[in-house]
């Protein structure tokens, strides 16, 4: 056996058909990450199906409008002049609940400056939902 004058083969790999594939799986990952992006997706506005109401009588309304007019109560007030009108009434009754109603179309940034108010004053804040006919 003469292993020494042996001829090696030479040995190629065709990768032409691998581009094609590598493009095609790149391009899906690439739709697929966009589509998973939560900025694309449009959020459906809250509803429940229960219909219950909350039996807590110690509560402060609060209504943000279409034009981001704040209410407490049904009365008109500055975003900045919340604080200090929820704060006047906790020092009447100390166990209050906000019951934050928000018009179709407001901004989720305009709802949590309401919630920043209760966090800041050690309140709960329920978000009131329509009830699905």
């Amino acid at each position: 056996m003469n292993l020494k004058n042996r001829k090696k083969g030479h040995v190629e790999v065709h990768t032409a058909a691998l581009n094609d594939i590598m493009f095609f799986l790149m391009l899906f990952f690439l739709l697929a990450s966009a589509v998973v992006n939560p900025q694309v997706v449009k959020l459906l506005l809250p509803r429940s199906s229960s219909g219950q109401q909350a039996n807590n009588q110690k509560s402060i309304t609060v209504s943000i409008d279409e034009n981001l007019n704040y209410f407490v109560d049904k009365q008109p007030i500055t975003l900045e002049a919340m604080e200090g009108q929820i704060q006047s009434q906790i020092q009447q009754d100390t166990d209050l609940t906000i019951v934050l109603y928000v018009a179709r179309g407001v901004s989720i940034e305009n709802t949590m400056k309401v919630f920043d108010v209760a966090n800041k004053l050690k309140l709960k804040v329920v978000l009131a939902v329509e009830q699905k006919k």
